[in-house]
């Protein structure tokens, strides 16, 4: 069993940058794939970034691409999402989520594909 907690949201105006972490307990961290969800008042929840166990592949959504860094660190157990230039289209509730995985160059990229999951952190872009 992993627990996933989230944190570094917060409120932030266009243009600026966040960093959001997420630190993992109870699993072996480096048998996770990881992933960056997101999801905004009355829309699906969208896999914005993942990871792979290594850290040598790693996936972004068209939406992010550019503007947004994946990046884990197994030694700490824990994977962050640099989110810069954000638009006031990036607020929602940022989840992140672990998949057991055999692979260690792999991603993941569907929700169904997590096992854990955290709480989740506001992050609110302002206009």
């Amino acid at each position: 069993q992993v627990q996933l907690v989230e944190s570094g949201g917060g409120l932030v105006q266009a243009g600026g940058s966040l960093r959001l972490s997420c630190a993992a307990s109870g699993g072996t961290f480096s048998s996770y794939v990881l992933g960056w969800f997101r999801q905004a008042p009355g829309q699906e929840r969208e896999n914005v970034a993942a990871i792979s166990r290594s850290g040598g592949t790693t996936y972004y959504a068209d939406s992010v691409k550019g503007r947004f860094i994946i990046s884990r660190d197994n030694a700490k157990n824990a994977v962050y999402l640099q989110m810069n230039s954000l638009k006031p289209e990036d607020t929602a509730v940022y989840y992140c989520a672990a998949d057991r995985s055999l692979y260690w160059q792999v991603t993941a990229t569907r929700g169904s594909e997590y096992d854990y999951w955290g709480q989740g952190t506001q992050v609110t872009v302002s206009s």
